[in-house]
């Protein structure tokens, strides 16, 4: 009886989440009676919206009426999109949605973030309240919400961009507005991607909402393989190098070594990418065992031979919506726009206050400086500006979009910074056109490293810490220690190892294997969750790991 309690009630410290056994319990009695209604098709749309509700109750408790408030308010604007013939109504609804979407967003996401860069650039002191939770309780007996801080409702980036991408994709006339609140609410908080992704396009999802649901041998098969396979890499390479390595370094890198530091960010790699390509392995395979497709979010992102490369294989479904709907708008690759300019003024006296330091007040203004003379004096430069500004724009508003704190927004700059450099480095590299095992491999490792060493601001907890790892790298690396570190947290790096392995294993082994477990017998197929549930068992600690994602 406790066991369904907890189930069935919503604990702040225990949300429903993929790695506990309460979730496939209640898993488990949700798709028994999916087989029961998914061949009427309103009753299974509907089904699967309270089914969802409940799941997003679950996980953020009240904050369901914020899930509630966005389905309504862009399920009117859409309808009123597609019936008006008046372009400028029309443009004025889209700028509606997006106003009330971001707006939503920056309040509960930025407003610490925004009002902590005012009192550092003006010297005042103001303080963050959150008005939203007083005049909510102002309705009850009981105080739901706390008032003297704002707290983040899980999934808010995922299904705000998701509910704006409908709206504009309306106003572009690419889909048709869905007939039924119900349906268009069922498409909004699917359970399986709604709290960390991947992003769903209307486009894409839509159609399936009205289609009858086909189950086929292969999509079951490859359904329970993706799900045993999000389990693998979120409970062993996610969570047990970083319960017994990670997180300690991280607490307290000035108490470790350079190596130490190093191995540390090697293994964060390996972490963040089995805790977010985990989740998305899950859902896109909880999906499929009910009859919809998900789109694809990593394509094996250590494989990149660049760093542009990497963001085509690195959560896919928010790279590409950030460029098609924000670098596009923009201007793309072909002009930098007034707005352009003003935001990305805007982000660089932010990373200036971010650092603080004198050679950062040096260094920013003079560069801008001699882009400005160049771009006066040389069309090539102004061209080479405009080409790329609206690139790093993107990635600066992308990390800005994964963290309210301005270490986020350097972390997206390093990473358009590094697509930029890129870009110009091909046209003389001797080596682009080469194709040699050594070749590729150098430039994967050349960009893993970039990668992995630019993620400490993603990982910091603040800039100080972050200096402080750099520090010791530098200062203390100490390789005479090195193989004392590597036989104290020998299963560590022995998980980090196979990790790494499996990523770097060619594709068609990957898909090998797939097809092998499709093609295996019933008995070889529970023989295979049973031992998948034994490892993570073993790798299970009784502390909450939640998913790293559940923050954006």
């Amino acid at each position: 009886m406790n066991r369904i309690k907890d189930i069935f009630t919503f604990t702040e410290d225990f949300p429903l989440i993929f790695t506990q056994a309460n979730f496939w319990i209640f898993f488990g009695v949700i798709y028994l009676i999916f087989a029961f209604v998914y061949k009427r098709i309103r009753i299974r749309n509907v089904y699967l919206f309270l089914i969802s509700l409940f799941f997003y109750y679950k996980t953020s408790g009240m904050f369901i009426g914020l899930l509630i408030f966005s389905t309504i308010v862009d399920y009117f604007i859409g309808k009123g999109i597609y019936r008006s013939d008046d372009p400028l109504r029309r443009k004025v609804l889209v700028t509606l949605s997006v106003i009330v979407n971001l707006s939503t967003l920056c309040y509960f996401k930025y407003a610490y973030f925004f009002t902590d860069s005012f009192n550092y650039l003006f010297q005042t002191d103001y303080e963050v309240v959150n008005w939203l939770a007083q005049w909510s309780n102002s309705f009850t007996t009981v105080n739901y919400f706390t008032v003297d801080k704002i707290i983040l409702p899980v999934g808010i980036s995922f299904f705000t961009f998701q509910t704006i991408s409908y709206s504009v994709d309306i106003y572009r006339n690419k889909v048709k507005p869905l007939n039924s609140i119900l349906d268009f609410g069922f498409y909004v908080s699917f359970f399986p991607q709604l709290v960390a992704g991947p992003i769903v396009r209307a486009e894409n999802f839509v159609p399936q909402i009205d289609a009858p649901t086909r189950i086929t041998r292969d999509d079951f098969n490859r359904g329970s393989f993706m799900i045993l396979k999000g389990l693998i890499k979120k409970m062993i390479f996610a969570d047990f190098i970083a319960m017994h390595f990670l997180d300690r370094v991280f607490d307290t890198p000035d108490m470790y070594s350079g190596f130490t530091n190093v191995m540390a960010m090697i293994g964060y790699s390996l972490q963040i990418y089995g805790d977010f390509s985990g989740y998305t392995d899950i859902a896109i395979g909880l999906a499929l065992l009910m009859g919809y497709k998900l789109p694809t979010n990593f394509n094996s992102p250590y494989k990149a031979e660049n760093c542009g490369n990497f963001w085509k294989r690195w959560h896919i479904s928010l790279s590409t919506w950030l460029r098609d709907y924000l670098y596009i708008p923009l201007g793309g690759n072909r002009e930098g726009t007034r707005a352009s300019y003003i935001i990305l003024g805007v982000i660089l006296l932010g990373v200036m206050i971010a650092f603080g330091n004198i050679w950062t007040y040096i260094l920013i203004p003079s560069l801008v400086g001699v882009a400005v003379l160049g771009a006066r004096f040389s069309p090539t430069v102004k061209n080479h500006i405009n080409t790329n500004i609206n690139l790093m724009l993107t990635m600066l508003i992308g990390g800005l979009w994964h963290g309210a704190s301005w270490k986020f927004v350097i972390w997206g700059g390093l990473n358009g910074l590094g697509i930029v450099v890129y870009k110009f480095w091909r046209k003389v590299s001797p080596w682009e056109n080469k194709t040699g095992m050594l070749v590729h491999a150098w430039k994967i490792l050349v960009t893993f490293i970039f990668i992995t060493f630019t993620r400490i601001y993603f990982r910091g907890e603040s800039m100080e810490q972050i200096s402080m790892l750099y520090n010791q790298i530098w200062n203390n690396f100490d390789w005479a220690g090195a193989g004392t570190v590597l036989s104290a947290y020998s299963s560590v790096f022995w998980v980090m190892l196979v990790g790494y392995i499996t990523h770097w294993l060619p594709q068609s082994t990957k898909d090998g294997l797939q097809g092998l477990y499709g093609r295996s017998p019933m008995p070889v197929k529970v023989g295979a969750v049973a031992v998948v549930g034994v490892l993570c068992y073993q790798a299970f600690s009784s502390d909450f790991q939640p998913f790293i994602y559940f923050q954006f």
